[in-house]
């Protein structure tokens, strides 16, 4: 589960930052080097079959993924508290 909720939570802070840059003004420089090395981290997250999870869970219900949950994660990957094994 822990890798679940650390894939979640990478891409809901991206997903924050990005709309940061989509608003009036922007966002400051900071974050646009945040979401940089975000994206960074992202490439080398040593599980990418949670990232694609949480993306593949997230389209199929039809949620942006700010609004995802681990459990929703789970429920639809039908792997409820064995998280920890996708690879």
């Amino acid at each position: 589960m822990e890798i679940i909720s650390t894939a979640l939570d990478l891409l809901k802070r991206q997903a924050a930052l990005e709309e940061g840059l989509r608003q009036p003004g922007g966002i400051r420089v900071t974050e646009e080097r945040e979401l940089h090395t975000l994206r960074e981290r992202l490439a080398r997250f040593p599980y990418p079959n949670a990232i694609e999870a949480v993306i593949e869970a997230a389209r199929n219900l039809g949620r942006p993924i700010d609004l995802m949950t681990v459990p929703d994660v789970e429920r639809w990957s039908g792997t409820p508290h064995q998280s920890e094994g996708l690879q």
